[in-house]
């Protein structure tokens, strides 16, 4: 099923409950009932509830916005580093250069295919990437430059390989949820407790009222499923992508 499915029928579902529980909770007040006498204190309650909770919701947003962000820059650099090699080894001997653009090839291939998958599905890398990138580390810094000029590429194409190492491992720490589940606990409740406050207000079965507290519901529910899709930087449907390595590869898909 698709999220954007499950987040339309999960905001269905909270605006029904919230309506229900308004509409079933207003039978049961009396003809008499003054629904201006409701406390100021707990419409100054309900305020700074929403406000706080507003603040809490936009600072969750940010911060899985950023990881998602910080994300896709380390597929990014991983991929410049690499097309780096790949175009650098054009001063090394023919056979040599050859060899190390095809491992480059093959490590860039089984990243946006095989290892991908991996990433999306159970959230870690493969054995196989690691090796297929080792073999490229191997490939740059077993070389002995035969001339100067040989000699003047080889450290650059060494620290290209070890940028593209370290992009790996920041995709790999990046893998997994960023949210601890402490927070996911203060969301839920603080939705709750929000969406609670409605009820504490003497408001009646208007279609405005009802309209407003149903949107309020859904709104919540929205801003909950945007921060949990967000959660998980390569695996849900607004994610990071493999686009750097299929600009810079053509070839790789």
């Amino acid at each position: 099923m698709s999220e954007w499915l499950v987040l339309a029928l999960a905001m269905v579902a909270v605006c029904a409950i919230v309506l229900v529980v308004l509409v079933l909770q207003q039978r049961r007040i009396g003809e008499d009932d003054d629904p201006t006498e409701t406390p100021d204190v707990i419409e100054y309650m309900t305020m700074m509830i929403g406000v706080v909770y507003a603040i809490v919701l936009g600072l969750a947003i940010a911060g899985v916005w950023e990881a998602r962000s910080a994300a896709q820059d380390h597929v990014r650099n991983e991929a410049q580093a690499l097309h780096e090699i790949h175009e650098r080894v054009r001063v090394y001997p023919a056979d040599v250069r050859d060899h190390i653009r095809a491992d480059v090839d093959a490590y860039v291939s089984h990243v946006v295919t095989t290892e991908w998958h991996a990433m999306r599905s159970r959230g870690e890398l493969t054995q196989k990437g690691t090796e297929l990138l080792d073999t490229v580390r191997h490939d740059v810094t077993d070389f002995e430059p035969r001339n100067d000029f040989q000699a003047q590429a080889y450290q650059p194409l060494v620290d290209q390989v070890t940028a593209a190492d370290d992009a790996r491992n920041a995709r790999a720490d990046s893998t997994g949820a960023t949210m601890p589940g402490v927070v996911w606990f203060g969301l839920i409740v603080g939705g709750l407790v929000t969406i609670g406050m409605i009820f504490a207000l003497q408001i009646r079965r208007t279609a405005r009222e009802l309209i407003l507290a149903g949107l309020f519901s859904a709104l919540i529910a929205f801003l909950l499923f945007l921060i949990w899709d967000f959660d998980a930087p390569y695996s849900r449907g607004i994610a990071a992508t493999a686009e750097p390595f299929l600009m810079l590869f053509p070839g790789a898909g």
